[in-house]
């Protein structure tokens, strides 16, 4: 994206995030349905990652690879969300730069990590199908333990790289991000400088963590669905399905928002369709995620209760 030459125009200290261009009455009303779903997700997470902790028949890599999915959605809404929130409440919506580049960074690196768990959660799926015998051994609690500590360090490295790229960008007035965030196209939108090596090196970065973790979910569930077929009894093949059908519905839901906003050039993109996108995969699918987890799942019904019940004596 070769720019103009902007050297006599002032340098920006600060953005200006224009959220939802709309009515007031529209505004508090947005505020009163996000504020409801993001208490409800942060909630619903924390929920997750507490039964998780307490109930010993559920530190099996399974939920454990589950509980830190959950916290990472936790931090990967607060990165985002809080902020929307104050703006649509107060119309305050000065964001300096170096929060931007923080808000950047965290959201580019927690995502990141997301795609790297939701990869290790296939192949855990992947050997509990395919390879049930050597499962005990395969996937231990502390092997889980290390994939997503691996999951976390890989993510967070890579949006470093270009988190440092945008922070030596300069940005010139206007100081508009046309956005409810600090997100990257309309980040570069606003640059003085010729942007486009620096693009194609985010774009080379984005379509190997998204699409490389996208494709390595996509063979562990094409190995599943083989090994899922050669099962004699039809009961056998449901039970099995069954096992994989909360997880592959998140990662349908969730690559099907990020390769649309991510995987795709800068240029030339309508800002209002990514904000519907945007909305999307940073307050819908955190909120849905823990009921598509949990809803059909029996060993976390009867964790609840047990919990449930082990409060009640607690008051009593």
């Amino acid at each position: 994206m070769p720019k103009t030459d902007n050297r006599t125009r002032s340098i920006a200290a600060s953005f200006i995030i224009v959220g939802f261009e709309t009515l007031r009455e529209v505004e508090l009303f947005l505020f009163s349905l996000f504020s409801c779903m993001y208490v409800f997700t942060i909630t619903a997470h924390f929920m997750i990652v507490t039964l998780v902790a307490v109930n010993r028949h559920l530190h099996k890599p399974m939920y454990i690879l589950l509980a830190n999915f959950s916290m990472l959605q936790v931090l990967y809404t607060n990165v985002t969300v809080p902020k929307m929130l104050n703006a649509l409440l107060t119309q305050h919506k000065i964001i300096s730069s170096s929060s931007c580049l923080a808000q950047f960074y965290f959201l580019f690196g927690f995502g990141a990590a997301e795609n790297c768990l939701l990869a290790v959660m296939a192949y855990d799926r992947y050997v509990a199908i395919c390879r049930p015998l050597h499962y005990p051994t395969l996937m231990t609690g502390k092997i889980s333990l290390k994939l997503a500590l691996g999951a976390w360090v890989g993510g967070l490295l890579a949006a470093f790289p270009p988190a440092v790229w945008i922070s030596t960008l300069r940005f010139c007035f206007p100081n508009l991000i046309d956005h409810f965030f600090c997100d990257y196209a309309p980040l570069v939108k606003l640059s003085c400088e010729d942007t486009s090596k620096g693009e194609f090196a985010f774009m080379v970065m984005s379509w190997s963590v998204i699409l490389g973790c996208f494709f390595l979910i996509m063979i562990s569930y094409t190995l599943i669905v083989i090994a899922v077929l050669k099962i004699q009894s039809v009961e056998g093949q449901k039970k099995a399905f069954i096992t994989c059908a909360s997880h592959l519905a998140v990662v349908s839901i969730y690559y099907g928002t990020v390769i649309f906003m991510y995987i795709r050039p800068t240029s030339h993109i309508r800002f209002t369709m990514d904000k519907v996108v945007s909305v999307f995969y940073c307050v819908v699918t955190p909120l849905i995620n823990p009921i598509i987890y949990c809803l059909r799942n029996q060993e976390v019904k009867v964790a609840v209760l047990k919990t449930l019940q082990m409060f009640g004596k607690y008051e009593t």
